[in-house]
């Protein structure tokens, strides 16, 4: 069967923990043209706002806490991941234990 018990929306965790590794990676970085590109602006408007010429530059503090989010929701991930699969009746009680242990440990 594998899963289904959550509907799969384990992976809408691990989702939401990509899209705040990407916030991180652009932090304060200038966008490419590509990126430029994909925005909502005209290509002159970044005449008389070049600051939107970078994405937005949150404090470390922040960046810090984005950080710790993301391995918690990467934990998060794993843990529904297992529970779906246990309740589902794909892992026994001994395999989720093992399973749950060694998903946890490649993190």
């Amino acid at each position: 069967m594998s899963g289904g018990f959550f509907d799969y929306d384990q992976y809408k965790i691990g989702y939401i923990a990509d899209e705040i590794e990407k916030i991180i990676e652009r932090n304060g970085r200038k966008k490419t043209d590509e990126e430029l590109k994909e925005g909502f602006f005209p290509h002159n408007w970044y005449i008389d706002n070049p600051k939107d010429l970078y994405f937005y530059e949150y404090p470390q503090q922040v960046i810090m806490q984005f950080k710790i989010a993301v391995v918690m929701l990467r934990q998060a991930q794993v843990y529904a991941h297992r529970i779906d699969w246990l309740l589902s009746g794909d892992d026994s009680e001994e395999s989720f234990i093992k399973r749950l242990e060694k998903d946890l440990k490649n993190l």
